[in-house]
């Protein structure tokens, strides 16, 4: 099985845990894309559900299949909220998340929501986080440079700016810089979590711990439903 066939499976079983009349949170990433698409299609055939999206993309996307949306004003608290991740640790179910440059309006999502169920492929699972993938980590524009220092003296090995297609610092939705720091192999999550949403200037951080209720894995033979 090609890795996007399971990324559609995982999505779209993710996708039938909704239930009518639910509130529901919808991610942004590849496969975040095919869950909207098959909530697009269960809308289609009756379920009512209303759902806030995470990004510019994923809204104009659940627009186009007829999703009925709702905002954080009518409906501050959410049934659930379903979402990819760029890594997933065995065993805790903490997460990376954010390199699809959504990671704040994620994380606010996942937050209200009472059950958080993330959908992955088979490659992302590791047995700590870091080990493959950088943390996004989203920044105020005024003073990246500064900011970068101190993620540095956080532990940060490398430290990138993200750019753009034209080359230029890539813009979030909400107007911020990211910047994707390589901790490596992440010995306490939740301690590097907790220094980092206490750095100045940085506004959110693509470390999740301790959120996932559920992960539904696919792999080339069967999906797998993990719960910490």
């Amino acid at each position: 099985m090609s890795l996007d066939a399971c990324k559609r499976l995982a999505a779209r079983s993710a996708a039938d845990l909704v239930e009518p009349g639910m509130i529901v949170g919808l991610g942004t990433g590849s496969t975040a894309a095919f869950m909207v698409e098959r909530l697009g299609e269960r809308v289609a055939e009756g379920l009512d559900i209303k759902a806030i999206p995470t990004s510019n993309a994923i809204e104009a996307l659940a627009r186009s299949l007829n999703i009925p949306l709702t905002d954080f004003a009518t409906h501050p608290v959410l049934d659930m909220a379903i979402d990819g991740a760029d890594e997933v640790e065995r065993g805790s179910l903490h997460l990376i998340k954010g390199l699809g440059g959504a990671l704040l309006r994620e994380k606010i999502v996942a937050r209200a929501a009472k059950r958080f169920v993330v959908m992955v492929d088979f490659t992302k699972p590791v047995d700590r986080l870091g080990a493959r993938t950088p943390v996004p980590v989203e920044v105020v524009p005024f003073g990246w440079q500064c900011t970068s220092v101190v993620l540095g003296q956080l532990g940060a090995k490398l430290i990138s700016p993200r750019r753009g297609p034209n080359g230029d610092l890539a813009v979030t939705d909400n107007g911020n810089l990211i910047l994707d720091c390589d901790f490596g192999p992440i010995k306490d999550v939740q301690e590097l979590a907790t220094r980092l949403d206490g750095a100045v200037g940085v506004v959110e951080h693509g470390l999740f711990p301790c959120m996932a209720t559920d992960v539904v894995v696919a792999t080339d033979r069967e999906i797998e439903q993990w719960t910490p």
